[in-house]
């Protein structure tokens, strides 16, 4: 998050897969350094690459320089129902992955764009960038908290 003007808007970068997803949200929360805070956000946009905003009570380039560097979280029932094969990210950190041999490549603690593709961050006996694409993604099971890949130990 960094100042954008001099009335107090905050350039943003989005990890949304839709650019408009977050300036469409009224309401952000902020993990600040003495926790999360809700914050009305009366005007944002996309700008660029990223999206720009204007979170009430927020009136001053030092004002949002004052934050710090911070996380930006919507609420979880303001985000659209997803289709069949898509997945939040956040849903995804914490679940097991193994291979199609059933062996344990260790535990999903991050997703990441690479620009070519989404790539799943796995730590266990070492960490993995396994790319979450198919042929490689065979199954993702939420319920049995699993991902299935096919992805050697070796790899």
């Amino acid at each position: 998050m960094a100042p954008f003007g001099v009335k107090g808007w905050m350039k943003i970068h989005s990890f949304a897969a839709e650019p408009g997803a977050l300036p469409a949200q009224s309401r952000w929360w902020l993990h600040l350094r003495e926790g999360w805070k809700e914050f009305s956000v009366p005007e944002a946009r996309v700008h660029g690459a990223g999206v720009v905003a204007k979170l009430e009570g927020i009136d001053t380039p030092e004002g949002v320089v004052a934050l710090g560097k911070v996380d930006v979280a919507v609420p979880r029932d303001s985000l659209p129902p997803l289709r069949e094969g898509e997945y939040y990210w956040s849903d995804l950190v914490g679940v097991r992955v193994e291979n199609l041999a059933g062996e344990s490549l260790g535990v999903v603690v991050a997703v990441m764009d690479n620009g070519a593709q989404n790539v799943l961050e796995v730590e266990g006996d070492r960490q993995r960038l396994i790319p979450f694409v198919d042929p490689i993604l065979r199954r993702v099971d939420l319920d049995a908290d699993v991902i299935v890949v096919d992805w050697g130990t070796d790899y």
